[in-house]
């Protein structure tokens, strides 16, 4: 359902809804929606404090996302010459007519083969898949490369999943051993992948984000924090949480 709430002289909407949760949980989104899940036992007077509290956090949150989206590129058009990232790097698009749809990358080129070279979607189609593949590689590379030091822990080889979502790089299911990326990580550098996947990896260790997860975190990978400062430059996209890569 959703609420409105005053928050700084501002009026701010948000979705309650009702789950069965502890605590009162807010989350932010980089799409400037807010949502709130509370039990059904708490009273929407308690909801409208816990907000009234969280306002400066949700104020400066919603204008943050507010200056990144309006630093966003435009939508992409898929057309000759348009600049298109992959693992950090800004290619340039080249578009060709053939009698087969498929991308490849020479260099700083990625040349877009396809049957109609006006057919939007299609062209749309084509690259992304390329761009899916290319990530499930590089993902499951950097996966075999770290799980050595999960597997002296104890840690079966997880099933790697990907999709493509909009509030998180990638999650862990400890007891499932399900490991699942975010397919945009074809757009970002390669430390800032490694960064994911370590992250992820150690939450088969520690699946919440206490202090022992972070210091673990850090024994496997010191510099993380210089990597997840770039990862958040690279696509502002996750929620306004500590961290945006997900459980």
């Amino acid at each position: 359902m959703t609420r409105t709430v005053i928050l700084g002289g501002r009026k701010i909407r948000y979705e309650l809804q009702r789950k069965k949760v502890k605590n009162v949980n807010l989350r932010i989104r980089a799409d400037g929606s807010v949502s709130v899940s509370a039990s059904r036992g708490v009273p929407e007077e308690k909801i409208e404090e816990f907000l009234l509290e969280k306002a400066g956090v949700i104020l400066r949150a919603l204008d943050r996302f507010e200056e990144e989206r309006k630093k966003m590129p435009p939508p992409a058009r898929y057309e000759e010459g348009e600049r298109f990232p992959l693992f950090g790097q800004s290619l340039t698009l080249h578009l060709l007519k053939g009698t087969k749809n498929g991308a490849a990358q020479d260099g700083t080129a990625l040349t877009l083969t396809v049957t109609n070279p006006d057919d939007f979607e299609l062209k749309k189609r084509t690259l992304e898949k390329y761009a899916d593949q290319r990530c499930k590689e590089a993902v499951t590379e950097i996966c075999e490369t770290v799980y050595p030091l999960f597997a002296a822990r104890g840690v079966p080889y997880p099933e790697l999943r990907f999709r493509r979502m909009t509030s998180r790089w990638g999650s862990c299911r400890p007891k499932a051993g399900i490991l699942t990326f975010n397919k945009r990580l074809a757009a970002c550098p390669v430390p800032c992948i490694e960064y994911v996947v370590m992250h992820e990896f150690t939450h088969f260790l520690h699946p919440d984000h206490s202090a022992r997860f972070w210091e673990e975190l850090t024994s496997f990978m010191p510099d993380w924090k210089a990597r997840k400062q770039a990862l958040d430059r690279n696509l502002p996209f996750p929620e306004q949480e500590e961290p945006t890569v997900g459980t």
